[in-house]
């Protein structure tokens, strides 16, 4: 996949919280964790990783949560006013999960590449036929 020729731009629902995304996406995905489900509110959730250096807040600054009890826990990113989950931060690592529904143009999305933790698929989430399907992480 090429890099966009201009930053991904995005924000929260309310607008409170925008940010800018430079860079080649490094994967375009749906995940079916758990986790991801009670973000959702029950289906998967698509996002791009994106390189954590081309992306920046230019409005606002958003609220976090990392859960304490559990190894190596991420950090979520979302408007502490309106709630709109943006990004996802891995510990140790050079990209940050980038939610597709912040983005300002969806469409830029262009449809995931895989599909990921399908250990914990639900009956009702549907995967594209012939999508690289992982039960975990690839």
């Amino acid at each position: 996949m090429s890099a966009p020729t201009e930053p991904l731009t995005g924000g929260c629902y309310c607008g409170a919280v925008r940010y800018e995304a430079a860079g080649e996406p490094r994967l375009r995905a749906q995940c079916h964790c758990r986790e991801c489900q009670y973000l959702t509110g029950g289906g998967p959730n698509y996002f791009m990783m994106m390189p954590v250096e081309g992306f920046r807040y230019v409005r606002g600054e958003p609220a976090s949560f990392t859960r304490s009890d559990i190894a190596k826990p991420v950090t979520r990113q979302f408007c502490g006013t309106c709630g709109t989950h943006l990004a996802t931060r891995l510990p140790d690592f050079p990209a940050l999960v980038l939610k597709v529904g912040g983005l300002d143009d969806p469409s830029a999305f262009g449809g995931p590449q895989a599909a990921i933790y399908l250990v914990d698929r639900q009956p009702f989430h549907l995967v594209p036929e012939g999508l690289k399907q992982f039960e975990r992480t690839p």
